[in-house]
């Protein structure tokens, strides 16, 4: 299975925000849309991501402080990106290797969505049951000539 796959079960949402766009209300888009990452965009382009990791960060930050950061200030302004070519297995020893659970995948500078490593678990699952059931299939439906020689 490949990232492309991947992306194509999981559909085309892809949620946004802006470098200057306060945490405060980064915090509740994240938790209307039930999202745990956002793709900080800028002049078109994917400058950063901001997950769920920056703002536990930032809100410890700002309860000592009383004040909210912006997204620039907290966004992983160079995440771990992944083609949308690769497979899975090498994915998911990437994020494991590099500790992000959101990956945004990249192709020739476009961004293609964010996988989630949650969305590799639930591909991975369904891609085990349909061979699960495909060989029980072969299995129960195997030829009586071939089961006695």
């Amino acid at each position: 299975m490949l990232v492309k796959e991947i992306l194509r079960v999981k559909g085309g949402a892809l949620y946004t925000t802006t470098p200057e766009q306060n945490l405060e209300a980064v915090v509740a888009a994240m938790a209307d849309l039930d999202v745990g990452s956002l793709v900080v965009m800028a002049g078109g382009k994917m400058v950063g991501l901001v997950t769920f990791r920056e703002v536990l960060q930032a809100v410890k930050a700002a309860n000592q402080t009383g004040l909210w950061p912006t997204v620039r200030e907290v966004m992983v302004s160079a995440p771990v990106t992944v083609p949308p070519a690769m497979d899975a297995f090498s994915l998911r020893r990437l994020m494991i290797e590099k500790h992000s659970r959101y990956v945004p995948v990249v192709e020739d500078g476009d961004l293609q969505g964010v996988i989630s490593f949650l969305d590799v678990a639930k591909a991975v699952l369904e891609e085990q049951s349909l061979e699960n059931t495909l060989l029980k299939n072969y299995i129960k439906n195997w030829p009586e000539e071939a089961a006695e020689a």
